[in-house]
């Protein structure tokens, strides 16, 4: 793991973009089609904005996999996940393939279960992931299963993290936000080749120090401290997430 930390997220998620493009402009030179993870939230604005305007990226050779999705909410609601990556990646560069998982699927265990086997198809190349305020990775709540190796699990949301969303302006209310959802697990995320994280904001600090910090331990509640374990893992902050890092 590599950790960069710029003036402001603006910086930052240039930066993560620049870095970003370099590693799927060669994948792409290797292979035929790049395999590749998108998250959402608030953390991802400035670095999907940077990355979609990034010049001679051949995105039709791409496959875009979803990180996580609320159980229950249709892709009009606005929190929706695939909304956010229609709205803001695929409709701007238009990936070859987009797998979105279907929150208001009618079967979940279906739902999981296509998930699981589109992803397990091949190798993923590329993860672009983001640190909630609990520390979770996706919606690897803490204690996080670290040992699953199912590549989809449905989860119960802990109350930090639907506050996040409230706090975020995605919700008016706690009591909106679904008490579960589709998430990526951490043993998938982690097979992925190389990962870019990039964590903007003073309210992320205080994860960033117990996931990321020197003497911080991998632990499953700090779920994003196994980012620690990877070696082509990029870490991008802003001073106000590192604000509380050893220096």
């Amino acid at each position: 793991m590599r950790i960069q930390v710029f003036s402001n997220r603006n910086e930052m998620g240039r930066a993560a973009a620049e870095k970003a493009a370099t590693l799927m402009k060669q994948v792409l030179n290797r292979q035929e089609t790049l395999r590749f993870i998108a998250a959402t939230g608030a953390s991802q604005f400035e670095f999907l904005d940077h990355l979609c305007a990034t010049e001679g990226i051949d995105w039709s050779r791409s496959e875009m996999f979803h990180l996580d999705e609320y159980v229950g909410i249709a892709d009009s609601h606005p929190a929706s996940f695939v909304k956010y990556l229609k709205e803001r990646l695929v409709e701007r560069v238009h990936p070859g393939a987009a797998h979105f998982i279907r929150g208001d699927a009618p079967d979940q265990e279906q739902e999981r279960r296509r998930l699981c086997e589109l992803i397990s198809a091949a190798p993923v190349d590329i993860a672009f992931v983001g640190i909630g305020e609990n520390g979770h990775l996706a919606f690897n709540d803490p204690p996080a299963d670290f040992e699953t190796e199912e590549p989809y699990l449905v989860l119960d949301l802990d109350d930090k993290c639907r506050a996040q969303q409230v706090g975020e302006g995605w919700f008016s209310a706690a009591e909106e936000v679904p008490p579960q959802a589709y998430t990526m697990t951490i043993r998938q995320i982690l097979k992925s080749e190389n990962i870019i994280c990039t964590v903007p904001d003073d309210r992320k600090a205080d994860a960033v120090k117990h996931c990321l910090g020197k003497n911080a331990e991998v632990t499953p509640q700090w779920p994003a401290s196994i980012l620690k374990t990877h070696d082509r893992c990029d870490v991008f902050l802003d001073e106000a997430a590192a604000a509380l890092l050893e220096r």
